[in-house]
């Protein structure tokens, strides 16, 4: 019987699915410093990000087939050596877009009307203070008529912009593996399906005329960020920007400097350069609306991976 270790876990449906297929599937949580000691004992390796498939894992397994990212980014694989060693690595990058999309927008709508505050605010001063904390948070914008830049349009980027499209947004993408992609609206009950054409814009174009900014990129260990001093610079006044892609893609520091300066309204972070040691400066920080990656973390996204990652599975390894 061929033994699956989900060390980041795996949803009941997926882990059913697995098991009626004939796998031996354990969810014990192995811990990093540990992991190479017991790696032999799979077949498969199922992980999210927290567990990261290096070298020093890999190189202890004679018998490890393949290794599934329960999600999309592979950034905490050590791909070539996988390939090395003869170990398949796969993703599941249908299953997560439509729950990190929306967290995108929870951010968003959060920080536009300054929720991220008032629901501090409220619980310790809503009694003695509702008028002044009313009038102090009365300065809300909306998100309707304003531009998006989608920086990366791969799956999770078009789902931004189809939900951007329905609050009424302008969208401006910038993606250098394509030239153009057409965003197709099958939730509506409409027939034919509507579509909508999307350019590519330079990156530089999307960041100056953007209002807000949401990253949808990879990050490699090693990599300088893609938005630094210098893209503040070029970024809008008063202009937002949302990180539910890596840590690593902000330059934090950077970010805290133009947050502190004004050119920067506010910012909104699902992800950090040194998880799970956050900087103190970012999680007390006033502008910034924060959450601990949890992007693809929903009921329904997740059993969605669990089906995805148990099909992949199968395919690659029952079926071969």
């Amino acid at each position: 019987m061929k033994k699956i270790l989900a060390n980041d876990g795996i949803a009941e449906d997926g882990k059913r699915m697995l098991e009626q297929a004939g796998f031996e599937v354990s969810t014990s949580k192995i811990p990093q410093e540990h992991l190479k000691d017991h790696i032999n004992e799979y077949d498969v390796l199922i992980v999210r990000s927290a567990t990261k498939v290096n070298r020093d894992v890999m190189e202890n397994s004679k018998r490890m087939q393949l290794v599934v990212r329960a999600g999309v980014g592979v950034d905490n694989i050590d791909i070539a050596y996988a390939k090395e060693k003869e170990i398949e690595v796969a993703n599941t990058p249908q299953s997560s877009s439509l729950s990190v999309a929306e967290l995108v927008f929870s951010h968003l709508f959060s920080m536009s009307r300054f929720l991220h505050l008032s629901n501090r605010q409220m619980p310790q001063n809503g009694k003695e203070k509702f008028n002044e904390l009313k009038k102090k948070y009365s300065d809300g914008v909306e998100l309707r008529g304003k531009t998006l830049g989608v920086i990366g349009f791969g799956r999770i980027g078009q789902e931004t912009a189809k939900i951007a499209v329905g609050l009424g947004m302008k969208i401006m993408a910038h993606d250098p593996f394509m030239t153009q992609a057409k965003l197709r609206f099958d939730h509506l009950p409409f027939t034919p399906t509507p579509t909508l054409e999307i350019k590519m814009h330079p990156f530089e174009e999307v960041i100056a005329n953007a209002d807000f900014i949401s990253l949808h990129v990879p990050f490699k260990e090693g990599m300088a960020p893609m938005v630094n001093d210098d893209t503040f610079a070029k970024m809008k006044n008063g202009a937002g920007i949302v990180n539910c892609a890596r840590g690593g893609v902000i330059d934090e520091e950077a970010l805290i400097r133009a947050l502190d300066s004004g050119k920067i309204a506010f910012a909104g972070l699902d992800v950090f350069e040194s998880e799970p040691k956050v900087r103190e400066a970012l999680l007390n920080h006033d502008k910034i609306s924060v959450s601990p990656h949890i992007g693809a973390s929903t009921r329904e996204g997740q059993d969605r991976i669990s089906l995805e990652v148990a099909q992949v599975i199968i395919d690659k390894v029952k079926n071969n």
